[in-house]
């Protein structure tokens, strides 16, 4: 498996992020916030921020960060692809992959039009999606070997493997992930499955897809560089522009 979901600590969207941040006023939100992961450091740099997510668990976790350091972020749990909040925002982002989370066409419709609704004039939005390469698409359907972790409660070894299987017709990549905790002697002493199912949006397509829902795209790139879209991209990064 070539790239794979980047854990929690991930910061490299944050320069980025801030640097529009700064050319906004007024309330920016951050969709599919989790546990605030992006939302924190910019509250922090002075912003008025807004989380929003479907979570209970995670809101609270990041209600919990959020007045450890005394930062006034509102914490909203909603539906993304139902939005209503009382606000017109200037700036809305959802970043570490959330848009492939949205499986269907008629999801990825709610979900931009959910934005585009509570965007004021003009206002940006800014995403990333994964890139649908051919690595990427192509990955074994067999049991393959991708990491290995120390679990922090039970001192154990934990082994990461990943099965993969991409369904052309519906664009969705089925992957398992598979940890097993192995003991001391090296031997697996149990297995836990997770499945996680991702939507893979071709560029032509995104170009279609934010257009008829109301954005105009200002600029596409490969990483938070703002490196420019390649051929061998690992990642879609979209900075969009309400035009309807």
């Amino acid at each position: 498996m070539v790239h794979h979901h980047k854990e929690n600590r991930y910061t490299g969207d944050i320069p980025f992020l801030l640097k529009w941040a700064g050319k906004v006023d007024g309330t920016i939100v951050d969709l599919a916030c989790g546990t605030g992961r992006a939302t924190i450091p910019l509250a922090s740099k002075g912003y008025k921020l807004m989380g929003v997510d479907v979570h209970k668990g995670m809101l609270e976790a990041a209600r919990e960060k959020s007045s450890r350091l005394n930062l006034p972020i509102e914490w909203i749990k909603q539906d993304c692809t139902k939005l209503s909040l009382n606000l017109m925002s200037p700036f809305i982002y959802s970043v570490g992959n959330v848009f492939q989370h949205f499986l269907t066409n008629e999801e990825q419709d709610s979900f931009l039009t959910s934005v585009n609704k509570h965007l004021k004039e003009s206002g940006i939005f800014i995403f990333d999606t994964r890139f649908p390469s051919k690595e990427e698409l192509l990955q074994p359907n067999t049991e393959e070997y991708w990491k290995s972790y120390q679990d922090t409660d039970t001192g154990q070894k934990v082994d990461v493997y990943t099965i993969s299987q991409y369904d052309p017709l519906t664009q969705i990549q089925h992957y398992t992930m598979i940890r097993k905790s192995v003991n001391a002697e090296g031997l697996a002493v149990n297995e836990k499955r997770t499945n996680i199912r991702l939507r893979y949006v071709f560029p032509k397509e995104m170009e279609r897809l934010l257009s008829a829902n109301g954005f105009e795209i200002i600029d596409v790139y490969q990483d938070w560089q703002e490196t420019p879209l390649t051929r061998d991209s690992d990642q879609m990064i979209y900075v969009c522009k309400k035009s309807s």
